[in-house]
């Protein structure tokens, strides 16, 4: 147990969302039917009017989805759950169920390409209005507020550049002005960041990664803090269609139950890749949270209980070198999607946020060269030893000085720590003691 009495995240992940079921079942059945059916005429009635409870039509519940809307909303320490058929979907449900024609919303430059997309190609057409900011930047959110703003939207740490998002700073912001906080904690899940603790009103999952964590399911979760929001964004949710089927919803409990496990695992062998790819003369510029030469780690460090398995770096040779890198990989795949248990590498520029556009991506600091890589749970010396290789031709002819690229932001790590080299490898061996340092 926790010292507010819930218990810990490893456990919730084994039993949250299991109830006593009609055979004792310690998995719950997966109930693969569209319809159910009524007593009689008069129970359907109460149904649908919402004066009995009971389930309808799978669109509008099922017990297999329900077990995993429980279970996400338990570690996540929210009200309930909502799962939807894909991470869009779920972020699509979210802006129907808060905006209407002539509402505004702020959101976080560095999102998924589509979410992106589907404000500035879609929801504008409806008479929705986005201001996109730099959401590391709490100065630029309050500047974009308006009266007419609804919510903000930030995604932290960012996709592909991992910038990080000080919440409580951000939802301080956001309710001084009478709008909604609403966080994708995908990147980082409930077991590494819990975003209801920082004040945050709605959190959205792509179930899709780290959650499900096996690369075989598509589908989203939204997560919500009181029954007055479960009932909007259920009715959104209905209307739209967009839900999760129930072998997909199965699929995805089942890998929750070893979420805590496998966050620790990714954690562990992301800071040895980072601190390797960090020494590697190859390699130009590096993000990852748990470096100290990350911009926002001190904010990581408050409001992460660890670092998530995700890298974005550069080369020296910009996109030509990342290029010839991706395709060099031989145990890392070349893929899109990312938290599963395979390492995963690809070229975010012309892969998942192309259709963002030149400029929008120009904005949110996604460069041509940016490599964004998912370390997963194979032996994390395999993973170092895969990258070796594939870098070894992309070494710079002066021995392997870096130059940083302009449009990349300074390492600051003296926000965090003295600087010091000693200092920086204290403290990320402060924060992953489980860690074992990687020496090349």
């Amino acid at each position: 147990m926790n010292a507010d009495g819930r218990p810990s995240a490893d456990t919730l992940a084994v039993h949250s969302g299991i109830e006593a079921n009609e055979h004792r079942a310690v998995v719950p059945p997966i109930y693969q039917t569209s319809t159910f059916a009524f007593d009689n005429t008069e129970q359907g009635a109460k149904l649908f009017a919402g004066d009995a409870q009971g389930y309808i039509y799978s669109r509008m519940g099922n017990p297999t989805v329900e077990a995993l809307e429980k279970s996400v909303a338990a570690l996540e320490g929210g009200y309930a759950g909502l799962a939807c058929g894909s991470g869009m979907a779920a972020i699509h449900t979210t802006f129907a169920a808060l905006l209407s024609a002539g509402d505004h919303l702020v959101c976080s430059d560095a999102v998924y390409g589509p979410t992106c997309t589907l404000l500035e190609t879609v929801l504008s057409r409806f008479g929705i209005d986005c201001t996109f900011v730099d959401a590391s930047d709490v100065s630029a959110i309050e500047e974009a507020m308006r009266p007419e703003t609804k919510f903000v939207f930030v995604e932290t740490p960012g996709n592909p550049t991992l910038v990080i998002s000080d919440l409580e700073a951000v939802g301080r912001v956001a309710h001084a002005h009478g709008a909604l906080l609403v966080v994708d904690n995908t990147f980082m899940t409930p077991i590494l960041q819990q975003p209801f603790s920082f004040g945050a009103d709605v959190v959205i999952h792509s179930l899709t990664k780290f959650l499900n964590g096996h690369a075989d399911v598509v589908g989203g979760m939204i997560v919500v803090k009181d029954e007055q929001q479960r009932q909007t964004f259920r009715r959104t949710l209905n209307h739209l269609g967009g839900v999760l089927p129930p072998f997909e919803s199965f699929l995805v409990h089942r890998g929750i139950k070893t979420l805590a496990i496998r966050m620790r695992q990714h954690c562990e062998s992301a800071l040895q890749v980072a601190r390797f790819l960090e020494q590697h003369p190859a390699v130009e510029w590096i993000r990852y949270p748990g470096l100290p030469s990350h911009p926002q780690h001190e904010i990581a460090c408050r409001q992460m209980t660890g670092h998530g398995g995700m890298i974005s770096f550069g080369l020296n040779g910009g996109l030509e070198a990342g290029r010839r890198m991706m395709n060099a990989v031989k145990l890392c795949g070349l893929a899109v999607s990312l938290g599963g248990v395979e390492s995963l590498v690809q070229h975010p520029a012309s892969m998942t946020h192309a259709s963002m556009g030149a400029e929008a991506r120009r904005r949110a600091n996604i460069t041509d060269g940016l490599v964004r890589l998912s370390v997963g749970i194979e032996g994390v010396h395999d993973i170092i030893e895969d990258l070796d290789q594939a870098m070894a031709g992309c070494t710079t002819s002066d021995g392997g000085a870096r130059k940083r690229s302009a449009s990349q932001p300074r390492d600051r790590s003296d926000r965090c720590t003295s600087g010091r080299p000693e200092d920086r490898q204290g403290m990320a061996d402060r924060r992953h003691d489980r860690c074992l340092d990687y020496t090349i």
